[in-house]
């Protein structure tokens, strides 16, 4: 019962109403202090959740390590994350990486992916490439789509192994077709230059698509450029004009850099009705789930290219 939660636990959030129903606090609690390892986990996770019990880090640090303790990766997993996040036992990169490792020995996924992290950012052991690479690599073969996006980063930008643009590639389609926006954009961008692959604009435009669909804001320039240009589809400035609005809004929202430029240059050479018609199409696009749809649905009137 408690292992079949694992799944999730890497977003936590995600996790709250599947505890809540698949056990009684009270009962968990009986089982984890009659020494069940995993009750013990689930325990902490509950006082960690706020679920059957008010919420409490310290109480639920105490419960992981206890399951961790016994060998419990998902315990292990969890300890390591309040350690490298300082929730409930001032913050510590180096029980993070002890914990993690415990946890991606037996096999855990999530902890190794979370450990190439820690020696990608040089967090709680010293910066190692290779072994932040070993540790994806584990992960990625598990099917874990970040470890699968950040490997194929490694072989893009030559960090711990050889650089390698097919190697790139195949690790960005991987996660990319398991739906993760940032391959998908990464995917689009190794087509539109010919990296890894046969230059072509229309499978570019095909993957930039499915990530600004999911309102990616690095796709949603890309596709911009794409209609600004007429690569992969006809050129089309009140599109690119809406796309590139629609990228500039979200990084106001996300703090990410996204060239706001583009769009100013852009409308030098539009009317002020293709200018118009560009905002409403953003505005339409920036509807939940309408992105695709009012694009694919748009058509120019008169001066509207």
């Amino acid at each position: 019962m408690f292992r079949a939660l694992r799944a999730c636990i890497g977003l936590m959030a995600l996790c709250l109403a599947l505890v809540a129903q698949a056990a009684d606090f009270e009962t968990t609690k009986r089982a984890a202090e009659a020494g069940d390892a995993e009750a013990q986990s689930l325990l902490g996770f509950m006082y960690n959740a706020g679920q059957g019990v008010a919420q409490n880090y310290a109480e639920a640090v105490k419960w992981y390590r206890k399951a961790a303790e016994q060998g419990n990766a998902d315990a292990q997993f969890n300890l390591g994350w309040m350690y490298a996040n300082g929730r409930g036992a001032a913050q510590n990169y180096a029980e993070a990486v002890k914990w993690y490792r415990k946890a991606a020995d037996q096999g855990d996924a999530h902890a190794q992916f979370n450990l190439g992290l820690m020696y990608a950012n040089g967090r709680g052991a010293a910066q190692n490439y290779a072994e932040a690479v070993k540790w994806y690599r584990k992960a990625a073969d598990q099917g874990d789509t970040k470890a699968q996006f950040n490997l194929g980063v490694m072989y893009d930008n030559g960090q711990g192994v050889q650089q390698n643009d097919a190697e790139a590639v195949k690790w960005y389609r991987k996660a990319a077709d398991q739906g993760l926006a940032q391959a998908q954009s990464n995917l689009g961008v190794m087509y539109a230059n010919g990296r890894g692959v046969a230059q072509d604009y229309a499978e570019a435009v095909k993957w930039y698509r499915k990530a600004a669909d999911q309102g990616y804001a690095d796709a949603q320039n890309n596709l911009g450029a794409m209609y600004a240009n007429g690569q992969g589809v006809p050129r089309n400035k009140v599109v690119a004009y809406a796309l590139y609005s629609l990228a500039a809004a979200r990084e106001s929202a996300s703090g990410d850099h996204i060239d706001s430029n583009n769009r100013s240059k852009l409308a030098n050479g539009m009317t002020a009705q293709a200018i118009e018609a560009g905002q409403e199409l953003s505005r339409q696009m920036s509807q939940p789930g309408n992105l695709l749809k009012a694009l694919d649905n748009y058509r120019p009137g008169p001066n509207q290219r």
